[in-house]
C-alpha cells in the first residue's frame, strides 16, 4: 500500500524523523509550530490550480481562480465548453489557456494515479500540456498526500534552504536534491517546513 499523509499526525511523524537527521531542523521546527497538512482535492481542479499559479504570485493565481469559480469555468466541462475570450476575461494567458484546454481534453483517469509509483504519477502528468516536473510533484504532494514528493525547483523551497541553511547562494535543483538527501522518506514534510520559514522569514506565502 502506498504510504499517504492524510492527517496531522503524519505530518508530526515526518517532522520528529527531521529533527532527528538534521541539527537545523531540530531547532527550527519548534519556532515554526505546527506544520500545515495542505491538502488538495485529487483531480482535475488541483492541476488547474497549479497550472494557474505557475509564475504568479499566489495572490494573483487565488484571484484567477476565484474568477474562473464564478464563471462556471472550475472543472473540465467548463472549460472544454468556454471560448477564448472567457478564458482570457478571468485571467489566462494564452499559453495557459492551452494548457487546461489540452488537459481537460486529455479524459485523464485521476482516480487510477493514486495507486501509482511517484515516477509513474510524474510520467503521466508529464505527458499533458503545461505540466512540467515541478507540477507534477506538487500534485503528487498536496492531492495523493505522497510524504516524498519534494519539488526541487520550487524557488521558494530553494531561498528558504538558502536562509535556513546559511548558503551563500540560493541552490539550484541538483544542490537541492542533495541537501534534501537526509530527509527522506519525508521530503514532502521538509517542503512544508521551508515554505513556512520562507513565509515568516519573506512575510509572504510561497505556495498556494
Amino acid at each position: 500500500m502506498i504510504r499517504q499523509i492524510r492527517t496531522q499526525d503524519d505530518i508530526l511523524e515526518g517532522a520528529d524523523h527531521l529533527a532527528r537527521v538534521c541539527p537545523v531542523w531540530a531547532r527550527v521546527l519548534p519556532e515554526l509550530g505546527p506544520l500545515p497538512l495542505r491538502r488538495w482535492d485529487e483531480g482535475f481542479v488541483s492541476i488547474r490550480d497549479a497550472i494557474v499559479s505557475q509564475q504568479i504570485s499566489t495572490h494573483a493565481a487565488g484571484a484567477i481562480v476565484a474568477r474562473m469559480v464564478d464563471a462556471g469555468l472550475a472543472d473540465e466541462a467548463g472549460i472544454n465548453a468556454a471560448d477564448d475570450d472567457a478564458l482570457r476575461a478571468v485571467g489566462l494567458s494564452r499559453p495557459k489557456m492551452r494548457y487546461l484546454r489540452g488537459i481537460a481534453e486529455a479524459g485523464l483517469d485521476w482516480t487510477a494515479l493514486r495507486d501509482l509509483p511517484d515516477e509513474e504519477v510524474i510520467a503521466q502528468l508529464t505527458a499533458l500540456p503545461g505540466i512540467g516536473r515541478w507540477t507534477a510533484e506538487i500534485y503528487l504532494k498536496f492531492a495523493l498526500g505522497r510524504p516524498d514528493a519534494f519539488a526541487a525547483a520550487d524557488l521558494a523551497l530553494a531561498e528558504a534552504a538558502k536562509l535556513l541553511y546559511d548558503l551563500p547562494e540560493r541552490p539550484g535543483p541538483s544542490a537541492l536534491i542533495a541537501l534534501a538527501e537526509p530527509w527522506r522518506p519525508w521530503r514532502a514534510v521538509a517542503a512544508r517546513g521551508l515554505w513556512a520559514y520562507y513565509r515568516v522569514a519573506k512575510g509572504r506565502e510561497g505556495v498556494r
